[in-house]
């Protein structure tokens, strides 16, 4: 796959995702009645706006090019905190799915961030 090609397939990925966070943090940051309610029942009504303002800074390190790597590692730690929300409450782990979209869209954009580098200066002659 051509550099190009590989760079628009990885940014179409990684922005679906990206538009479920972006949903569920204008949802939060609105004070969404739904929002409101589900993390009252929880008892976490005090950090709903902070969960908001964490996927909005998330999202923005995400698509700024020189902080993807920073963005993608808070998005995959947040997103890892919800699914153990939802798995203790017995919703489906709908975070999981989005956590799997992020590593593919980054895995399609630098391998290398996930497969270690090919260094030999340890191996003797």
């Amino acid at each position: 796959m051509k550099p190009k090609t590989r760079k628009i397939v990885a940014l179409v990925i990684g922005i679906l995702p990206s538009l479920m966070v972006a949903m569920s943090a204008f949802m939060k940051l609105s004070g969404n009645p739904q929002m409101v309610d589900g993390f009252t029942k929880m008892g976490m009504i005090q950090y709903l706006k902070v969960f908001g303002i964490i996927e909005v800074v998330s999202l923005i390190l995400f698509f700024y090019p020189k902080t993807y790597k920073i963005g993608f590692l808070l998005l995959c730690c947040y997103l890892g905190g919800a699914m153990s929300i939802e798995l203790e409450h017995g919703q489906p782990p709908m975070s999981a799915l989005l956590i799997a979209l992020y590593w593919i869209s980054v895995f399609i954009k630098e391998k290398n961030m996930f497969l270690p580098a090919h260094d030999e200066s340890h191996i003797i002659s």
